[in-house]
């Protein structure tokens, strides 16, 4: 990973500021979808995921992102995030996590970089303890010592860290030797359709050896059928995410009465 430029002068920017979403030339909102427990059917996370405001994808929000405001999109991200789930209330359930991706490409120094998240925790009175960062595997990591110094202020502040979409990009298992994340997130090119093909079972299998040995918690992306639950279940991942659960919903926490339940 190159280290990133910024305009000049580089410096925290406040949550006041990071919420005048106007800087950007373009408006964003949050849609939210569960990690689950599947042992005992409650969330264990929720899953931030941009979207424009007419219901755009991902994919054409980032589109808009360049050089010049990527850093400034990254902390918008992270307190619409913040501000959004706090409103719906996850801020007053139980242990539950709020994920947030972020881009390494945007942080530049992460004991800087990081105020923004905080005052928005202060702000709208979220535990910042209950907040976990995914940086996506996905991404050519060319600057490993980068990203061990996010992840290493990121435990520092009580963050939970964890690497999305696992066993589809660059690095894979040379990525995992540099650095352990505190949750790993299999990508669906290795769980969808794992209920009838072998080959995906002894690979996940064996990435849950790998996991239990470094103490690394497991999340199962992609989960769209019963089948695959199972198998999933029965090579022993107990937390899933993917649409035979909840779809993604924008300003909405799908499934959060289960949290309350029992």
């Amino acid at each position: 990973m190159s280290q990133p430029v910024f305009p000049q002068p580089f410096e925290a920017i406040g949550c006041a500021q990071c919420r005048n979403l106007a800087s950007l030339d373009f408006e964003i909102t949050m849609a939210f979808q569960p990690i689950i427990h599947v042992p005992s059917g409650k969330p264990f996370a929720y899953e931030a995921l941009v979207r424009g405001l007419k219901g755009e994808s991902a994919g054409e929000i980032l589109a808009k992102v360049t050089p010049d405001n990527l850093y400034r999109f990254d902390q918008v991200c992270r307190v619409k995030a913040i501000e959004q789930a706090a409103a719906l209330g996850l801020g007053r359930t139980r242990d539950c996590k709020l994920s947030i991706n972020f881009l390494p490409n945007a942080v530049y120094r992460a004991s800087t970089c990081i105020r923004a998240t905080l005052e928005a925790t202060r702000t709208f009175g979220f535990p910042a303890d209950r907040l976990m960062f995914e940086v996506t595997e996905g991404e050519r990591i060319e600057d490993t010592e980068h990203l061990k110094s996010i992840f290493k202020e990121y435990d520092r502040q009580g963050f939970t860290t964890a690497i999305d979409d696992f066993g589809s990009g660059y690095s894979g298992l040379n990525l995992l030797a540099e650095f352990q994340p505190n949750v790993l997130k299999l990508d669906m090119a290795l769980t969808r359709g794992i209920c009838k093909d072998p080959v995906r079972q002894a690979i996940v299998s064996g990435i849950v050896l790998v996991a239990q040995r470094l103490g690394i918690t497991l999340v199962a992306e992609g989960i769209e059928t019963e089948a695959e639950r199972q198998a999933l279940s029965d090579l022993g991942i107990e937390l899933m995410q993917g649409y035979l659960f909840a779809r993604p919903q924008i300003n909405a926490l799908p499934l959060l009465e289960r949290l309350h339940a029992g």
